[in-house]
């Protein structure tokens, strides 16, 4: 088949350009180190390199095409990732994986495999929400991808600088502006819809629809939010060890692994003149001064630590997603790979919703107090019948808006994340509130 003109199709399109996405990201690290786990809970990077690809292949087998395999071992072997749940960690080696030639030869082979049986005419008579659509299967494979470009981009912050190498324009900022005055806004009490509605034609996840009309009391709401510098105090003020703040679990969790700051954090010398105290910021390939505008990035325990210390708490999700309420969908704003780091909080006054809320899409995901769990109607995708329903345990935490390195398609407001409390890499922040 000529697979020149099913290219030009916009869904086949997004699909190469996702993987250009991918491919630059593993080529950020030394091919020495691609065998590095540099988060405990996850899968080596080269596992990656394979998954993607494997994840395309089980998808499409069988729905859109038969694809005769001709590795089955390492369709199995590339299936799944780990979720970083607390528990057992990993303990394969690096001699227990196969060689990066033929991790690599695997993914260029399935590749091309898929890309020379897509009919682009046969993506466009289905709509996009049908059940097994061509349409539908490849906006999951995109979304999919894209979610693994941030995830990595979480991995591969936390491999040293010097097994890296950065690109000619990621240097990371030497200085930031300024430490910000507080400022809250008050939200009037008004209703707020989570999820879609089945019958909309629009994609999203499984989780995503069930639409829930949410009636929501008036309530404050920081304007930007929390910064470096607003968290520092917590810090200053002994934060970290005063019980008080911390839920049973949470204080358990962070007595045994010493968590005594962010895990971006990097201590300084203390020195008085500094109003920083001499902390650093780890970014992906330097470290800085610490930013005081620089949204904070932290755990969900130690966000509401934080919450419960300033007398406050974090938003649920229909608070989080009542404050929205007319911000621009894609407005100017830190996201789609536009950056490695955050920006200042209140940088973009264009991303601000109908109440004066600023920042809310980009520049970092913002944890909610609600459980991550179905909205009414939920159904599974009958084929990734585990992508939500496994995480239905009463132990993630929904999370919104996006972060600098979120794709642009996923800012929608319907877009439900989600982690476990204790996992502290994600790009993610908060603010509190309080009625």
């Amino acid at each position: 088949m000529n697979r020149e003109p099913s290219l030009r199709h916009p869904l086949l399109e997004r699909l190469a350009e996702a993987r250009r996405v991918t491919d630059e990201l593993f080529d950020v690290v030394r091919p020495e180190h691609l065998y590095d786990r540099p988060i405990a809970e996850r899968h080596r990077i080269v596992f990656y390199i394979g998954h993607l690809e494997a994840f395309d292949r089980n998808l499409f087998d069988k729905r859109l095409f038969d694809m005769p395999s001709s590795n089955p071992e390492y369709d199995r072997l590339f299936a799944f990732g780990i979720d970083p749940v607390d528990g057992d960690l990993p303990t394969d080696q690096p001699a227990d994986w196969p060689s990066l030639e033929h991790v690599r030869a695997y993914k260029d082979e399935v590749r091309a495999d898929i890309d020379g049986r897509f009919d682009p005419i046969r993506i466009a008579v289905a709509p996009v929400s049908a059940d097994e659509s061509p349409a539908q299967l490849l906006e999951v494979a995109i979304e999919h991808r894209l979610m693994h470009a941030e995830t990595l981009t979480y991995m591969l912050h936390q491999l040293p600088v010097d097994r890296k190498k950065a690109p000619a324009d990621a240097r990371s900022e030497r200085e930031s502006a300024r430490a910000l005055e507080h400022e809250t806004v008050r939200v009037p009490a008004g209703s707020t819809t989570l999820g879609l509605a089945r019958e909309s034609g629009l994609f999203g996840w499984d989780n995503e629809f069930g639409a829930e009309r949410v009636e929501v009391p008036a309530f404050e709401i920081d304007r930007y939010m929390v910064t470096n510098g607003d968290y520092l105090r917590f810090i200053e003020a002994g934060g970290y060890w005063n019980r008080a703040h911390w839920s049973d679990a949470d204080w358990t969790w962070k007595e045994e692994q010493r968590i005594v700051h962010p895990a971006f954090w990097i201590p300084g010398d203390g020195d008085a003149d500094d109003p920083r105290g001499g902390w650093k910021l780890r970014t992906m390939f330097d470290e800085i001064p610490l930013p005081p505008d620089w949204p904070v990035y932290v755990s969900y325990a130690e966000a509401n630590a934080y919450a419960r210390w300033a007398g406050k708490s974090l938003p649920s999700e229909a608070q989080w997603q009542r404050a929205a309420s007319g911000a621009p969908q894609v407005a100017e704003g830190n996201f789609d790979f536009r950056r490695w780091d955050p920006s200042p909080v209140q940088a973009h006054p264009e991303n601000r919703s109908e109440f004066g809320v600023g920042g809310q899409f980009g520049n970092g995901w913002e944890w909610t107090s609600t459980t991550f769990g179905p909205l009414n109607g939920f159904e599974p995708f009958p084929f990734y019948l585990g992508y939500s329903a496994n995480f239905f345990d009463g132990k993630h935490f929904v999370i919104k808006g996006g972060s600098p390195r979120t794709a642009a398609c996923m800012l929608r407001p319907s877009f439900r994340n989600w982690f476990q409390g204790h996992y502290q890499y994600v790009y993610a922040g908060f603010r509190c509130v309080s009625a």
